[in-house]
């Protein structure tokens, strides 16, 4: 069982995400390394749009290989080359998660090898 942790003593989370989330009982936790941009082919996508789905798209079959979806993630890392990426991000991010809400961090991280835009780690439990 998850059980997001939201204290109304703190800020509320904006954007899809929770400020704690607990996870109860015996439960079966996935670490995910950070996800690339690349896709089976080895095809990196030039434009961040394409480069995001990507990564997601990555976590998506890493997750399936676990037999999980993404409403059994608990934590997310993004890792950005350019803060005026994190508009975007936010917004794919919330489609493709729907009402999962993990604890959330992103940084800012302008020394990702060329030519990723982001990279994505993740924890998640069944």
């Amino acid at each position: 069982m998850k059980l997001a942790r939201n204290p109304e003593t703190i800020s509320a989370p904006i954007g899809g995400y929770s400020q704690g989330l607990e996870v109860q009982g015996p439960a079966r936790t996935l670490y995910i390394s950070g996800q690339i941009p690349e896709r089976p082919g080895g095809e990196v996508p030039t434009d961040f749009e394409a480069q995001c789905e990507a990564v997601w798209s990555n976590i998506h079959e890493v997750l399936k290989s676990a037999g999980m979806g993404f409403e059994h993630l608990v934590k997310v890392t993004t890792y950005l080359t350019h803060r005026d990426q994190a508009e975007a991000n936010s917004r794919i991010r919330r489609r493709i998660l729907g009402d999962t809400s993990p604890a959330l961090t992103v940084i800012v991280a302008q020394t990702l090898e060329s030519p990723w835009l982001l990279e994505i780690d993740a924890i998640a439990s069944l």
